[in-house]
């Protein structure tokens, strides 16, 4: 197959929205569950509704109060109904139709002690009082209509004196049957300051003694004087400092003005002076019927927690691909940045806007909910559609902070149910408090769960009190343009704030990257000497002269001939929790030509996982650099990955998209289209034996480990790619399937270069034109399999097994044959000797062995040349020996 070039954006767009739609068809029934919520909730809603009209809303309790006056039939059907206060109780009247409402006595409020025996002892002035606490109208004062008593404040009274008193008309006409004389004290004060301490003193809350002892009234009558009128008033509104109380209650105030107003009159005109005060009355109204709609009322915190339920989805599945290590690998295999965010943000877009969609039809269609049906549609799907754009860019801007998906949902969940209860309880009070500075307001909705609240709040009140609810004539009026603005303006910021930290962090850029565009019209270098000099003296001559080829690349241009090159790569990983800094990588250089396989031995922690994470940009190296086909890796890492393959040594798959859905998605990354794409994904599936009875279209998720393990072998294949990192690639598969993927390897790397980790010596040999044992960080020899044996294998191994008693026997038959002989290896009765080949012929070794078995009994015995695996271990033993004395 002819080169390909890299994919375009929009060919890697295609690519990822063709993978998306196929991820969603597979999960088509976890969409319809997520799309279908809002119908869920508004039958939530309506069946709320429904239980509150039947108790409350249609409740005679809270209707008029009427009465049959006609029954003809006498048949206890009613044929006519009377309805009037004369036939309602004292909460049925509230609704009742007041044409002429009744005068009413005005009251001073007076605290209502703790102790009976306390009762008025410190009241100030000579009016009625009650204990009572006003309601929410004055048609019927609490202080007639309850069994408190009234008190009659005078300077002087007779000792239990007490009277009854009516007023009214019928049927308004009641009569109070006790009302109590009670002495007021006057208390004077020299300014305003002493007078406010002497009000918190006297407060239930500010004495020790706990003991209601508050002030009626208090007046600072200022700068008045003969000519001028002008006197602060001090009230008793403790029954208004209920915290959740939204409704606002009356005060008695006016009683309160007409003493301090007859006491100016007196002080000018003389005791005989006075403004007659005998009753207050409310305005006319007609009967009332009463209706909450409970959608309405409960629809901010409701709603916020709707729309804010989209935000753990997006959240959760950012982070599931950042867990799994899906985005990595989808860009190890070229698909860039740019086409990653648009087709994910507008894939998210779509889904929470199809949901936003929902919400607003089965809220208006099937609930018919007077929250959707008379705001005006336009605005409020601007509205949504301008919210989920910031949630989602929120959503990109969080992801960053979490790397496990149980955490980021914990969190989500938190700040959604958090940021309505919130909103309810401490957002909406504080809005309509008057008193509440309206910029800490403007401060508090640049919290986005904030502004979703405010704007719900602000539909909610049109709805509730607008019989049309909100039009676009309302728009500027209300708080929704301030919300809008402020929406918008994060939606930007936050994305701009996602995308530079997403490149920061996942591509490895630097902090300071936007400053360095302009200097990208600059000849790019040559490949160059990295980093400082080092050492060779303790380096094996093989090592030694790696180093050497990788200077004299390092002078000229870049070539595509040498598709890898390591210039003193080195990886530190700083210390923590009080250990040392671990050095990973010390100083590799290393070229691999294309068409070569180069495989890395080492024990486990040497280094090779470290070295290919460098490699293919999962973690930057500290010193030195790699050029992939002449791309630098700490600069150009974008531009190199669309020639990459990698195979992980995990399984990074999607379980529900099958064998061929993934070969297809990164054939397309590799700019494969048409009837070459189907091809490919065709040979690949035949390659790695994935095609036999439909396997290739199965979800990965029901492939047993090893099927997991060629398709993954197949997706870094596909393509074609320059440059392969296999990490073990045959681990889990049986010997049959492993021989046949070691074909399918040797046959792709005729123009790739490979760079493969194994354990396995059968592999290595197999598969690798040069092997690197590392050790401890460091390369320790480089060359082929049959140099590596003939360099450090210049022996036989002797095996000989025989029973205990008999060891010494074989050893003294060892020393015989070859003096220099050494024992590697002893347990249990079995000894193996490494032989110097040039001591001894292999008939002198057969027949000493015949002659040994007249002697004693052998059980098993054996001579073998030595093994790639015989030179790991003796390399590796001798490294870390020497580490450890250095």
């Amino acid at each position: 197959m002819a080169d390909l070039v890299p994919a375009s954006f929009l060919t890697q767009a295609n690519a990822l929205s063709r993978k998306n739609l196929a991820y969603q068809r597979r999960n088509l029934w976890s969409n319809v569950r997520l799309i279908v919520i809002p119908l869920y909730l508004c039958v939530l809603l309506v069946s709320i509704q429904a239980l509150f009209d039947t108790q409350v809303n249609n409740s005679p309790d809270n209707q008029c109060g009427c009465q049959c006056i006609d029954d003809k039939n006498r048949d206890g059907i009613c044929d006519k109904n009377s309805c009037g206060l004369e036939y309602s109780s004292q909460k049925q009247a509230l609704f009742c139709a007041f044409p002429s409402p009744p005068p009413l006595p005005p009251f001073l409020q007076i605290p209502r002690p703790k102790n009976p025996s306390d009762s008025c002892r410190r009241l100030n002035g000579s009016c009625p009082g009650t204990t009572s606490e006003p309601d929410f109208t004055n048609y019927f004062d609490p202080g007639i209509h309850s069994n408190l008593p009234i008190f009659n404040i005078q300077t002087q009274c007779t000792p239990r004196t007490t009277f009854s008193f009516s007023f009214g008309q019928s049927p308004q006409k009641f009569q109070k049957v006790e009302v109590r004389c009670v002495q007021g004290l006057s208390l004077w004060r020299n300014n305003s300051i002493d007078v406010t301490h002497d009000i918190l003193k006297r407060y239930q809350k500010g004495n020790h003694e706990e003991v209601i002892n508050e002030v009626a009234a208090a007046y600072d009558l200022l700068d008045t004087d003969r000519n001028k009128f002008n006197v602060t008033i001090w009230y008793n509104s403790t029954s208004k400092t209920k915290l959740l109380e939204r409704r606002v209650k009356l005060v008695r105030v006016p009683r309160s003005v007409n003493l301090i107003s007859n006491a100016y009159l007196q002080y000018l005109k003389g005791p005989g002076t006075k403004i007659l005060f005998e009753f207050v009355k409310e305005m006319p109204k007609v009967e009332t019927w009463l209706h909450v709609d409970v959608a309405s009322s409960i629809g901010p915190i409701f709603f916020t927690w709707v729309i804010l339920l989209l935000f753990p989805v997006v959240l959760n599945t950012l982070v599931y691909e950042k867990q799994q290590r899906l985005r990595i690998i989808m860009k190890m295999h070229g698909l860039g940045d740019g086409p990653y965010w648009m087709i994910s943000y507008a894939y998210f877009l779509s889904i929470s806007t199809l949901y936003v969609i929902c919400l607003l039809i089965f809220g208006s269609v099937i609930g018919r909910l007077k929250f959707f049906r008379l705001n005006n549609y336009s605005i409020q799907f601007l509205f949504y559609f301008i919210y989920i754009n910031l949630q989602i860019s929120i959503a990109f801007l969080v992801s960053s902070a979490f790397s496990k998906v149980k955490t980021s949902s914990v969190a989500a969940y938190i700040y959604v149910f958090g940021s309505g209860l919130l909103g309810a309880f401490l957002f909406q009070f504080l809005m309509e408090d008057p008193s509440f500075p309206r910029r800490w307001i403007f401060f508090m909705e640049v919290y986005p769960g904030f502004s979703l609240y405010c704007g719900l709040y602000e539909f909610s009140e049109y709805a509730l009190n607008k019989k049309d609810g909100m039009k676009w004539d309302d728009f500027s009026n209300s708080g929704m343009d301030e919300v809008f603005y402020i929406i918008i303006i994060e939606w930007f910021v936050s994305l701009i704030a996602a995308y530079y930290i997403d490149k920061i962090s996942s591509s490895g850029k630097d902090p300071l990257f936007f400053l360095k565009n302009p200097f990208k019209f600059l000849p790019r270098p040559s490949l160059q000497k990295q980093g400082s000099a080092v050492s060779v003296e303790m380096e094996k001559l093989d090592v030694a002269q790696e180093r050497e080829k990788v200077d004299q690349l390092m002078m000229l241009e870049p070539t595509t001939r040498y598709a890898i090159v390591c210039d003193n790569l080195k990886k530190m990983y700083p210390g923590r929790d009080g250990n040392q800094p671990k050095i990973a990588v010390h100083g590799l250089s290393l070229a691999v030509p294309s068409g070569e396989c180069f495989g890395m031995l080492g024990p486990n922690g040497a280094g090779k996982t470290s070295f290919i994470n460098m490699m293919t940009g999962l973690v930057k190296p500290t010193s030195g650099t790699a050029f992939v086909r002449g791309l630098d890796i700490c600069k150009d890492m974008d531009r190199a990955y669309t020639s990459m393959g990698v195979c992980p040594q995990h399984d990074l798959l999607w379980e529900t998209l099958t064998g061929r859905e993934h070969l297809l998605f990164y054939g397309r990354l590799k700019n494969l289209k048409g009837s070459d794409l189907n091809q490919a994904v065709e040979e690949s599936l035949k390659s790695v034996n994935l095609s036999r009875g439909g396997v290739g279209d199965k979800p990965a998720g029901k492939y047993s480990g090893g099927m997991k393990r060629r398709l993954s072998v197949a997706i870094s294949l596909i393509g074609c790619p320059k440059v392969v990192y296999m990490d073990e690639p045959s681990t889990g598969l049986d010997p049959a399937s492993r021989m046949n993927l070691w074909t399918v390897i040797k046959r792709a790397k005729t123009n790739t270069a490979i760079i493969l980790t194994t354990h396995s010596m059968e592999e290595a040999e197999f598969l690798c034109d040069r092997l690197g044992i590392f050790v401890d960080g460091r390369l320790q020899c480089i060359g082929n399999p049959k140099e590596l044996k003939g360099r450090y294998g210049g022996s036989y191994v002797f095996t000989m097994t025989t029973s205990s008693e008999h060891e010494k026997d074989v050893e003294m038959l060892v020393k015989d044959v070859s003096p220099n002989a050494k024992k590697i290896y002893h347990i249990g009765g079995t000894q193996k000797f490494e032989i110097p080949k040039g001591e001894v012929r292999i008939s002198e070794v057969f027949q000493a062995v015949e002659k040994a078995k007249s002697s004693f009994k052998v059980f098993a015995w054996g001579l073998a040349d030595t093994t790639l695996e015989d030179v790991f271990i003796k390399v590796a033993r001798t490294a870390q020996a020497f580490n450890v004395l250095s």
